[in-house]
């Protein structure tokens, strides 16, 4: 894969703000203090994406009251039009960019209107065709995730958006595994190399595992979207809580991925400027294994080799087998030209 300068590292609050805008602030300020480049949240009417006898997910059953039904538990996690406003004037303010993933048309549009200039699509959109169709049309940054998605499915997405009028180099496709959390063998992270080489397009990683170990080694096999669920608490009552980094751990898996991106460079081999001073140190030179006299012949046991490094190098030994000793040498000393 190519090398990057900077992975885009998404915050994601999702319903962890439990429909409270008060709460939605407070994760604005917890990801703006990670260092994060963006926060998102998740923009949706229950009632245009759930039908009312929708089952939850396994782990939003172990997370939520029993009795609860999918749309029950949706409808209390809404933003509406005025807290998304609030929303996007406080990210302003605390110099953190305002993101959200749409889940309907109607969403779409109240984003659309509200200027962002990136379409989150969220995985369990990936097959719903008219909601491509519309963010294609757009013509927008789009981030797609793949949770659940075969390739062929990808494949048949990125069409779509492109058909629409969206080019390729606009989408950036993050490979996902839905499971809250992911279990570790179930991650998969070589499918984003497979995705990269297969389209064509840029990659990253949305996550779901517990810890932060996963995100940044997406980032070190070439990431350049990393995307992690966050809450000021775990032990908060919600769906995805239970799954997501605290403040503090987020801020350190943005530090980690900050370090590794320094990390990887630029890909040329050569030494850095910090170990060229040791390049005399830990290197060695043709020495004399015992005292030469001059005019005898260099062989090799009169020659050695040692540190330091800053005499004839050991690459060009058999150059100086056989030359005649100039001078006089004793133990150790250096051989010269």
């Amino acid at each position: 894969m190519t090398f990057k300068k900077r992975t885009f590292i998404i915050a994601e609050a999702g319903v962890n703000h439990n429909g409270k805008l008060a709460l939605a602030k407070r994760l604005v300020e917890a990801a703006a203090e990670s260092g994060a480049d963006v926060i998102k949240f998740q923009t949706f009417k229950a009632k245009n994406i759930i039908t009312k006898s929708a089952h939850k997910a396994a782990y939003q059953k172990s997370t939520t009251p029993a009795t609860e039904t999918q749309f029950e538990m949706i409808k209390k996690l809404e933003l509406n039009k005025q807290d998304h406003i609030d929303l996007i004037s406080y990210c302003y303010e605390k110099n953190i960019k305002f993101l959200s993933s749409p889940f309907d048309l109607a969403s779409l549009k109240l984003l659309l209107d509200l200027g962002l200039d990136i379409i989150k699509i969220p995985s369990g959109e990936i097959t719903n065709l008219p909601f491509l169709k519309a963010v294609g049309k757009r013509k927008k940054q789009i981030i797609l995730s793949s949770g659940m998605a075969t390739m062929q499915e990808i494949t048949e997405a990125l069409s779509v958006l492109r058909d629409a009028g969206t080019p390729k180099e606009s989408v950036t496709i993050l490979h996902c595994n839905t499971e809250y959390p992911t279990p570790f063998e179930d991650v998969n992270l070589k499918a984003m190399n497979t995705i990269y080489e297969t389209l064509g397009v840029k990659v990253g990683y949305s996550d779901h595992t517990v810890g932060i170990e996963v995100p940044v080694a997406a980032v070190a096999l070439g990431a350049t979207v990393i995307e992690k669920h966050f809450t000021l608490s775990r032990d908060m009552e919600g769906p995805d809580h239970k799954a997501s980094l605290e403040p503090d751990e987020l801020k350190k898996m943005v530090e980690s991925i900050r370090n590794i991106e320094i990390c990887l460079g630029d890909g040329i081999k050569r030494p850095s400027n910090s170990e060229i001073k040791n390049l005399t140190v830990v290197r060695k030179s043709i020495v004399a294994a015992k005292k030469i006299e001059k005019g005898e012949l260099f062989c090799e046991k009169n020659l050695t080799v040692k540190r330091p490094g800053h005499g004839i190098s050991p690459m060009r030994w058999d150059e100086v087998i056989g030359q005649k000793a100039t001078k006089e040498y004793f133990e150790d000393d250096l051989i010269e030209d």
